[in-house]
């Protein structure tokens, strides 16, 4: 590439397309620094990257040395680990912790940042068939006793929607959100990043919410009394002013970063977990209401709204 800018991004790019782990390598200093917008990029869209940067030798660190940066340091913000290797001996780990880290619980980008010194040596190849990371457990399934939680709150609601966003399209869980929106009624709401989660053309697929979303779904919002969110983290442009967002609704939130529950709007019934296995629990404990009255009158009325709100 001619800017390592643009490495990033194609990394970013190629990830999100095929689902599989983005690779961009940079030199050191500027080289390095160059990443950080598409590291940042992909730290907020939970994409999967491994960054390798090059480093002066192991020496010359701290020294102010030529085209050093302290890399670790300046994207420790931007990435959900980064390594400074100082031991040819522990590429074929790093490497390995790197891709794994990448490409599990929720995505995002690590960096490995080797000295040159540490790339010339030698040293025998031993790559790892296992991880072994005690501090870094992702949750994947949902805990049992909020998901039947979560059900008999969906069960209740007259004035449901779902808000469903990126964690449907990294967890593939396209037919589980499909089952619940069916099986239960509720229209759905996607995200910027949420969008074909649900198709285009279902009859329950909504658009998109908030600043650059449709009139009809902030009015839904507003009046709905229980909002479902799916893999996604009540952005800023989706909720606007906080204390006036949903303020009818009870809320259930399913994300598998724990960071991200209650973050931003207070969970009534959290659920941390794979939204595709979460999705999975919950559709077994769902009621079938798609044409219970209250569902019905609620999907008239937001046919209603789009009427009078058209786009």
């Amino acid at each position: 590439v001619r800017h390592e800018q643009g490495a990033g991004h194609a990394a970013d790019g190629y990830a999100r397309a095929t689902g599989k782990v983005g690779v961009a390598v940079a030199t050191s200093g500027p080289g390095a620094t160059n990443l950080t917008t598409a590291l940042a990029t992909a730290m907020m869209d939970s994409t999967p990257i491994v960054a390798i940067t090059g480093q002066v030798p192991r020496a010359a660190i701290g020294k102010d040395s030529f085209q050093e940066t302290d890399v670790t340091g300046v994207s420790m913000p931007v990435t959900k680990h980064n390594f400074l290797v100082m031991d040819t001996r522990d590429i074929p780990r790093v490497v390995t912790e790197a891709f794994y880290i990448a490409r599990t619980g929720r995505p995002g980008p690590v960096l490995i940042d080797l000295p040159k010194d540490v790339q010339q040596d030698e040293a025998e190849f031993d790559y790892p068939d296992t991880v072994d990371l005690p501090g870094y457990k992702p949750v994947l399934e949902g805990h049992m006793a909020q998901v039947r939680k979560a059900a008999r709150m969906i069960d209740e609601a007259q004035r449901p929607l779902i808000l469903a966003g990126h964690g449907v399209i990294i967890s593939r869980a396209y037919a589980e959100l499909r089952e619940l929106a069916e099986k239960a009624g509720i229209p759905v709401i996607t995200t910027l990043l949420g969008i074909s989660g649900i198709p285009g053309d279902h009859p329950l697929s909504m658009g998109m919410p908030g600043m650059h979303g449709l009139a009809w779904n902030n009015i839904a919002i507003d009046q709905a009394d229980l909002l479902i969110g799916i893999g996604m983290r009540f952005d800023d442009r989706v909720t606007g002013k906080l204390s006036e967002f949903a303020p009818r609704a009870k809320i259930v939130h399913i994300d598998i970063d724990p960071a991200e529950i209650s973050k931003n709007v207070k969970a009534h019934v959290p659920i941390v977990g794979d939204v595709k296995r979460v999705l999975g629990q919950l559709n077994q404990h769902v009621t079938a209401r798609h044409d219970h009255p209250d569902r019905q009158e609620w999907r008239r009325h937001i046919d209603k709204l789009k009427r009078e709100h058209p786009l």
